[in-house]
């Protein structure tokens, strides 16, 4: 985001005691192509890795990012001593069917890897956004 080139790693593992051992050598590759092929300004790697063994992981897919989101609601809890509280919980809800969508590419076993940047900007619409404004 900085110029600074930079990948993040994810393991489909929700446990405080997840393991990325399995998929050590599929981030040394993807390290050390990312070292000797430098990213362009701007982009960084999203890097998601299954919670599978090293044997069933099925490779490395470069994917784009899937329509999805989050969709959360809360549990109303009580603690020890009496007060309420709220539990943020939810589900992960995957809206993208196409193959090359990562959460596809994970939920067949791959690796996946999306390039992001940052520029939010709509530019189709900017052109017809002036128009209305401007008129």
């Amino acid at each position: 985001m900085e110029g600074l080139p930079a990948i993040g790693f994810s393991l489909l593992d929700f446990s405080w005691e997840a393991d990325f051992s399995q998929a050590k050598e599929f981030i040394q590759t993807i390290v050390k192509k990312s070292l000797e092929n430098p990213m362009p300004k701007g982009m960084v790697l999203n890097v998601n890795i299954p919670n599978l063994k090293k044997e069933d992981i099925k490779g490395i897919k470069v994917c784009k990012q899937a329509h999805a989101k989050w969709e959360e609601s809360f549990d109303e809890r009580v603690n020890p001593h009496g007060k309420k509280y709220y539990w943020l919980t939810g589900y992960f809800n995957n809206m993208d069917t196409s193959k090359e969508a990562d959460e596809n590419a994970l939920a067949e076993g791959y690796i996946s890897v999306v390039p992001v940047k940052f520029d939010l900007t709509a530019y189709e619409h900017l052109e017809s956004l002036k128009e209305i404004l401007n008129s």
